[in-house]
């Protein structure tokens, strides 16, 4: 497994390649903007674009779909059923990803295969209505649920304070390790998160 990562668009979104060695094929996850940017990081890591995984529906996160498919063909798109075709980000943001052809939705429990990676899918929602993580080996894709000492907001309109605090404790109750990848700012682990982040702390605590 190979990930690499680069920040793009407005509010500075994590677009992360998550890469199967052996094939040589990978996942965009989140290409929020900047496609030209993220497909030439593709391409000097040496990955061909295989399918676009996306942890939930704001603009921020999607953006970039349309132009990457542009560039390279059409490529299958992943997002949950509750955040399509979009995630309202507030009355004065763009409205995100819209139909497309060649979707598909992933629920809880679901997995996607990307040759010999499989990608497991965990609703977390809170920040959306449709927000997932990503799990594949030893890391988690968090998108804008968990952050490094930090969470998603919860303030749009089919956010949740109390399905944060679960999804929280959901991912706090992970057994074992797992790097984290969040939809915003630097890289962590789960055990330094379940240490330091009080938002986590305290989601474990009273939920």
């Amino acid at each position: 497994m190979f990930v690499d990562a680069i920040t793009v668009g407005p509010v500075a979104t994590n677009c992360y390649l998550l890469g199967d060695e052996a094939t040589k094929r990978c996942a965009l996850i989140d290409p929020g903007a900047q496609a030209p940017d993220i497909l030439q990081m593709a391409q000097e890591d040496g990955y061909t674009p295989a399918m676009i995984l996306l942890t939930h529906g704001h603009f921020d996160h999607v953006d970039g779909v349309r132009e990457v498919r542009n560039l390279v063909g059409s490529l299958p798109v992943y997002l949950h059923p509750a955040d399509y075709p979009y995630a309202p980000a507030g009355p004065y943001s763009p409205t995100g990803l819209g139909e497309l052809e060649d979707i598909h939705l992933y629920r809880e429990g679901d997995t996607v295969t990307l040759d010999g990676l499989t990608i497991h899918v965990l609703e977390t929602p809170g920040h959306t209505a449709g927000s997932v993580t990503l799990q594949v080996g030893d890391v988690l894709f968090t998108g804008d649920t968990l952050f490094c000492g930090s969470c998603g907001r919860t303030d749009f309109e089919t956010s949740s304070q109390a399905d944060m605090l679960r999804s929280l404790a959901r991912l706090a109750r992970l057994e074992g390790d797992y790097q984290v990848c969040p939809g915003h700012e630097g890289a962590s682990t789960l055990e330094r998160e379940r240490k330091g982040n009080p938002f986590l702390r305290y989601a474990v605590k009273h939920v």
